[in-house]
């Protein structure tokens, strides 16, 4: 088997967490705050410390505004990060065909 794969595996995507919000949000243009937490069953915490550190690589775009009069929180994926996603699928793609041979 060939390890050097895993070593091109991107950090920042590959906790459980953010490449969660990053499935999420490679499959929809845009989804709230509320609905990646209730989706990936997070806390509040938790979900801001991955959305900062998504945000901070530049893949994910955080949206503040309001409707209704309350407070809404958007996210995206940043074209800078759907290709860095697009990658590491890819990446996981070579790693499973690797071992299935």
């Amino acid at each position: 088997m060939n390890t050097e794969c895993f070593q091109q595996l991107e950090k920042v995507i590959h906790e459980r967490g953010r490449m969660g919000i990053m499935s999420l949000l490679a499959a929809s243009p845009e989804l709230s705050f509320t609905d990646i937490k209730q989706m990936l069953e997070m806390t509040d915490g938790n979900l801001s410390v991955h959305l900062r550190t998504l945000q901070q690589a530049g893949y994910v775009q955080v949206s503040k505004t309001f409707a209704r009069n309350r407070p809404l929180t958007t996210c995206r994926l940043t074209s800078e990060g759907k290709t860095a996603f697009e990658r590491y699928i890819g990446l996981l793609e070579r790693i499973v065909r690797q071992n299935r041979s």
